[in-house]
């Protein structure tokens, strides 16, 4: 076990390297071949009817190139040494792409949740399901400029060039495995601030959970609250967080119990298997949720707000709030969301 501290283009960060044989390609063949499925099994998934954002572009994007490395890493192991243009590749390369899209998967978490979360924030109160040609065209140029920072910093930091040198001629057999300090930070931040708003709400939460029903309503089943709120005082955007963290948690609490245990153990995932499409996602709903809750006496509730988000529906959350005041409405008792 060894540490590599290196710079890139906007500060310093921690890999945490763990040294496996070469003979783990087939290994990393079934890893990468099992992410991605898993990506396209989730942009597959998804609701069709979104309205497309950056983080929308980003996660196809991610899950091409996770496909172009499992065809890189495919044909190096199946053909195991051959030339093409002029270059010899071998098993070893199979590491050394690993490695670079390792490195350049941890530095991207910081711009990519930045440039999401500012465009929620910007856009979340739009009606326009769908925008026009420029704000497309928009979100696929900051795509293209992040992978190509992204890998433009990782290949032009020389303490991780000389790193990757030194693998190449004295440590054949090896091939270290990077993890993000960047991620770790994320899921410190995001597993913080969701225990902070528990604890906040934590009595409107119990009671708003105890008093579930499941009904039929259009065919569907459906959760009916019929907590009604015994605090009139209470602030609309405290009632807002507690709907907010309902539908958060009852789309991904499973994600937010794996990051605590993750946390707890103190593992280390390697980046290329920690940033992927279902994490995205992940944090995706809690970026819209932190716009929804910034941005809330900004949104009119139309059909087409409800559309942000793929795998969660906010609805719930402002019904039957009256948005254009602070007041709840007259009789906010029974609340029905559609799972």
């Amino acid at each position: 076990m060894a540490a590599v501290l290196s710079e890139n283009c906007s500060g310093q960060y921690l890999y945490t390297q763990v040294n496996q044989p070469l003979e783990m390609s087939c290994m990393l063949l079934l890893i990468m071949l099992g992410k991605v499925f898993l990506d396209f099994f989730m942009l597959q998934v998804q609701q069709k009817n979104v309205k497309v954002s950056f983080m929308g572009y980003f996660c196809v994007s991610l899950a091409l190139l996770d496909f172009t490395l499992l065809l890189s890493i495919f044909f190096i192991f199946y053909f195991e040494d051959f030339a093409l243009w002029g270059v010899r590749f071998t098993k070893y390369h199979i590491c050394l792409f690993t490695q670079i899209i390792s490195l350049t998967y941890g530095i991207l978490h910081y711009p990519v949740y930045l440039v999401a979360g500012l465009d929620y924030y910007m856009t979340i109160a739009q009606t326009s399901q769908f925008p026009k040609r420029g704000q497309r065209l928009l979100y696929v140029f900051a795509v293209i400029v992040i992978w190509i920072s992204g890998f433009f910093c990782i290949l032009k930091v020389p303490a991780i060039h000389e790193e990757l040198e030194i693998q190449m001629h004295f440590s054949p057999y090896q091939c270290p495995l990077y993890a993000s300090v960047q991620s770790y930070s994320v899921s410190c931040a995001m597993v913080l601030l969701i225990g902070m708003a528990l604890l906040a709400c934590r009595e409107e939460v119990v009671a708003m959970l105890v008093s579930v029903r499941v009904a039929s309503f259009a065919s569907q089943p459906v959760l009916m609250f019929s907590y009604v709120s015994t605090n009139n005082g209470t602030c609309f955007k405290w009632q807002l967080l507690t709907r907010l963290l309902i539908c958060f948690l009852g789309t991904w609490a499973p994600f937010v119990l794996l990051q605590i245990i993750v946390l707890f153990l103190g593992a280390r995932i390697p980046a290329y298997m920690e940033m992927n499409v279902p994490w995205l996602y992940f944090i995706n709903s809690f970026l819209i949720a932190v716009a929804y809750w910034c941005r809330c006496h900004d949104v009119e509730l139309t059909e087409e707000m409800w559309t942000t988000d793929p795998f969660v529906s906010w609805k719930f959350c402002f019904m039957p709030f009256n948005n254009e005041n602070t007041e709840p409405a007259d009789k906010p008792g029974t609340v029905i969301v559609i799972c």
